[in-house]
């Protein structure tokens, strides 16, 4: 089957009717990493005297400049130009994981009225980086993956339900840990599950470069002015923030912005950069992504989590190759924040979470 991609495009009507250019954003957003309009239309496959065209129509649209150009010096955004830029991050930011899933229930569809294929994997996941290049390296591989992004919580109810066939997710490691497993556990509980390693990640607050806000700690986001962006209440990233408050006894309602949410760690990141917010909580990855800072606060490990059947399945095969694959294990552990420790490591739910600090003991399995 062949892949099915679906890419967020907008654009703007002035009073007269004209609409702006698809390819402006595009044309801008090459002026900003090169600092020339040239290399930019040469990057772009596009003439110089077309790109100029676009910019100049463009701004009569806006009735405002989109460039500042010097000889000798380049090209560089206005700050109309670089929030046109901003505003297209954060879109793609805030849709990419709503449209993949989209685009794999489509695939799906299709595929149901083609000659019989391999079995797609169906996967139920919260979105993050690693997962992300792990469906990316499947596709890329030919190996179908039936994938939804969405909470944590949304993620783990797909499992129990039995609307995929594998789920991923994320628990925070050190104190926090058996908390987490016991508020997922209802779910889980009265079956043979195997928890399958994928990688730790690094979490903490986001903030502007140089960090003007001068915000260090947990603490320092009840500051009066400081603008806060959240995670939504199901995330699994929204509950590992609200324990490490309780611990210090930081009231939510203290936090100005809490209940202000963005879908993704990256729309978080899209937003900060933008200059919409002061700082937000999320991944080191993130963060990296969009030029900001980053202050690390919890480490946790992201896995997949299966029915023991499914482990013999020839599409769960296929993944675990995937993840034990060293080359596989290198472009995760390139990604900041994360490591592919014990990655592919197989191990029931009931001992999965045990280690020095014997935390699994601790966890009461709840009937459902």
């Amino acid at each position: 089957m062949n892949h099915i991609s679906i890419k967020p495009v907008w654009t703007i009507q002035g009073s007269n009717g004209q609409a702006l250019s698809p390819r402006l954003i595009e044309l801008l957003t090459q002026i900003r990493q090169t600092g020339s309009l040239q290399a930019a239309c040469l990057a772009l496959g596009m003439s110089y005297r077309h790109g100029w065209s676009l910019v100049r129509d463009s701004e009569a649209i806006f009735g405002a400049p989109l460039l500042h150009m010097a000889r000798g010096k380049g090209s560089q955004l206005t700050p109309l130009g670089a929030k046109l830029v901003w505003a297209d991050q954060r879109i793609a930011a805030r849709l990419q994981p709503v449209l993949e899933s989209l685009a794999s229930e489509l695939q799906s569809d299709l595929a149901a009225e083609l000659p019989t294929g391999p079995q797609a994997l169906r996967l139920h996941a919260s979105h993050g980086y690693a997962i992300e290049q792990l469906v990316a390296t499947l596709d890329r591989l030919g190996h179908g993956v039936q994938r939804h992004y969405g909470s944590t919580v949304a993620a783990v109810a797909a499992l129990h339900q039995g609307a995929c066939d594998v789920c991923g997710f994320h628990i925070p490691q050190g104190e926090m840990q058996a908390a987490a497993i016991a508020h997922f556990t209802p779910w889980l509980a009265g079956a043979d599950w195997h928890v399958i390693d994928v990688a730790t990640r690094r979490q903490g607050l986001m903030v502007a470069p140089g960090n003007p806000r001068k915000v260090y700690e947990l603490r320092d986001l009840t500051r009066p002015g400081v603008r806060f962006v959240n995670r939504p209440p199901d995330s699994g990233t929204r509950f590992l923030l609200q324990g490490l408050l309780r611990a210090q006894g930081i009231e939510e309602a203290a936090i100005g912005g809490f209940e202000r949410c963005e879908t993704t760690h990256a729309a978080v990141a899209a937003l900060l950069a933008s200059g919409l917010a002061d700082v937000g909580f999320g991944l080191e990855a993130a963060a990296r992504q969009f030029g900001l800072d980053f202050i690390p606060l919890a480490q946790e490990r992201y896995f997949l989590v299966c029915h023991t059947r499914t482990l013999d399945n020839p599409a769960m095969q296929r993944a675990m190759t995937v993840l034990r694959d060293e080359a596989f294990q290198a472009s995760v552990n390139a990604l900041p924040g994360y490591e592919a420790r014990d990655c592919g490591r197989v191990t029931p739910w009931q001992t999965a979470f045990d280690g020095p600090d014997g935390l699994s003991s601790h966890i009461t399995v709840a009937k459902t």
